[in-house]
């Protein structure tokens, strides 16, 4: 297992530096859950939009409920026959099903269209999330339609501020743990600018051992 699925936080209370959606998230729950909605998690890479997108799918569903998508390969008929699916609960302890579609701004017009309808009566213990990088939001926009999806979601904006700072702490942390090095927590910090903020490239480095090479050099 790669070290940063290792550390990738499973619940909403491990999940650090993303102070605003996890509050939106957090006053969701308390409203009645999560499932029933669309999510749009959008940020730059390693900000966190697939580790909250799987802690929202797993609060709804067990595991062999939660199927995650290509956006490239998303028909209308694969849509449909998707739609058809999430009418029935699912087997398991928890009775939900999630659809995680990733790099949504890879969508045809003619999904987007499709999804249009499936997003305006999600079924109470259904939860469809969908994830997009900054660039990638921007080309979504372009769509036709693009206004009419968004209406339909709940748009969660990852931020990247201030995260060297909120983050160095568990970087330092999961380097402790794994016996790789000790060093100060400014020199995390200092990763975390080197890495444009991008948590998993900076556990990446630590595994590696490129952390140190960085700073010998």
């Amino acid at each position: 297992m790669m070290l940063y699925e290792k550390y990738r936080p499973r619940t909403l209370e491990d999940v650090c530096g993303q102070d605003k959606v996890v509050a939106t998230l957090s006053r969701l729950e308390r409203q009645g859950g999560w499932s029933g909605r669309a999510y749009l998690l959008t940020g730059k890479s390693g900000t966190g939009k697939t580790t909250l997108a799987r802690i929202i799918a797993a609060a709804v569903a067990d595991e062999h409920n939660i199927t995650e998508l290509d956006a490239t390969r998303m028909t209308p008929a694969r849509l449909a026959d998707i739609e058809a699916d999430a009418c029935y609960f699912g087997m398991g302890n928890k009775t939900g099903k999630a659809y995680l579609v990733n790099e949504c701004h890879g969508l045809t017009r003619a999904a987007v269209n499709q999804l249009l309808c499936a997003l305006e009566r999600i079924p109470d213990h259904v939860v469809w999330i969908f994830t997009t990088t900054l660039d990638g939001m921007s080309t979504f926009e372009d769509l036709a339609d693009a206004a009419a999806f968004l209406s339909r979601v709940v748009q969660l904006p990852l931020t990247n501020q201030g995260l060297s700072s909120a983050l160095a702490p568990r970087l330092q942390a999961i380097a402790r743990a794994e016996g790789l090095d000790g060093r100060e927590l400014v020199e995390y910090e200092k990763l975390m600018k080197r890495r444009g903020n991008n948590i998993r490239a900076c556990i990446v480095d630590i595994g590696t051992g490129c952390m140190t090479k960085e700073i010998e050099q």
